[in-house]
């Protein structure tokens, strides 16, 4: 019975944490490797988001500029990681990426091999959706000139 209720308890927390976005977010991937393959097999573009739960603004993008309808059509066009720095392995990324304070945002072609374009700061919504619109056409024009 302890057993069953250890394993009920660890359910709840990854279901807690799943759903720990608001409605209307778009889907995250929470690793690099993990948006990365879903980049190369739809062949859309990424944004890689290094954030922490403890950020103030960082929580201020999740909840009201992620979600709102502004962004809501631009959702599909990407793929999206919500990549916790204070995990050992979106940490070391972080320290590759040259992160220094957050939210930071890259946004990689397909590949994820080349930079597009980056943010280190929360936008509001509309700012947003205009940067989103300026990287799907550095993305496409990427992606016609093969690089």
């Amino acid at each position: 019975m302890k057993q069953a209720l250890f394993l009920l308890a660890i359910l709840c927390s990854l279901t807690l944490h799943a759903s720990d976005f608001p409605a209307g977010s778009p889907k995250f991937f929470t690793t690099a490797p993990s948006v990365l393959k879903a980049a190369k097999q739809n062949g859309k573009p990424v944004i890689l988001i290094f954030s922490a739960p403890w950020c103030g603004p960082c929580q201020t993008m999740k909840k009201e500029v992620y979600p709102s309808s502004v962004i809501q059509p631009l959702h599909d066009k990407f793929n999206w990681a919500y990549l916790d720095i204070d995990e050992e392995a979106n940490s070391k990324l972080a320290e590759g990426f040259h992160v220094k304070t957050i939210p930071h945002l890259f946004f990689l072609d397909a590949t994820g091999k080349t930079t597009l374009d980056d943010l280190k700061d929360v936008t509001a919504p509309k700012d947003f959706a205009k940067k989103l619109t300026t990287v799907l056409q550095k993305a496409e024009a990427a992606q016609k000139s093969g690089h």
